[in-house]
């Protein structure tokens, strides 16, 4: 059996997977083909920052067919043993096929405002002004 997570909203690959709405699990048998989908919720706010890496660690899902994402989500990912084919777009149903007719390749792009540092908070600093 594989495992395979794609971002979804409305029934699309969302363009970055920390923001989608859910997760379609698709669970493909030795043959590749689909026994079952089933939806995952997506955690509040950025997936880099998120638990969603290791939960789907422990669901035995290997693959991960994306839009884009930034390089701390895609390292995360990674070290929870998470392919992760970047630059896919269009329905999620269309998607898949072309991944099980061997027709997507990794992007081998990441956003870099999708990174993980983009959503840090900065720190303000306020110059005090003195009266004239």
């Amino acid at each position: 059996m594989k495992l395979i997570a794609i971002p979804t909203r409305d029934g699309m690959v969302n363009d970055h997977f920390g923001h989608c709405a859910y997760y379609t699990v698709v669970t493909l048998d030795e043959q590749n083909q689909v026994v079952k989908q089933e939806r995952l919720d997506s955690p509040e706010g950025c997936g880099c920052k998120s638990n969603i890496a290791s939960v789907m660690q422990e669901m035995g899902i290997t693959l991960m067919l994306a839009g884009n994402m930034g390089m701390g989500a895609f390292n995360k990912l990674s070290a929870h043993g998470i392919t992760v084919i970047r630059g896919c777009q269009g329905k999620v149903d269309d998607v898949l096929k072309a991944y099980l007719n061997g027709e997507l390749k990794d992007s081998l792009e990441s956003c870099e405002h999708l990174d993980c540092d983009h959503h840090e908070e900065k720190p303000v600093y306020h110059i005090p002004s003195f009266g004239k």
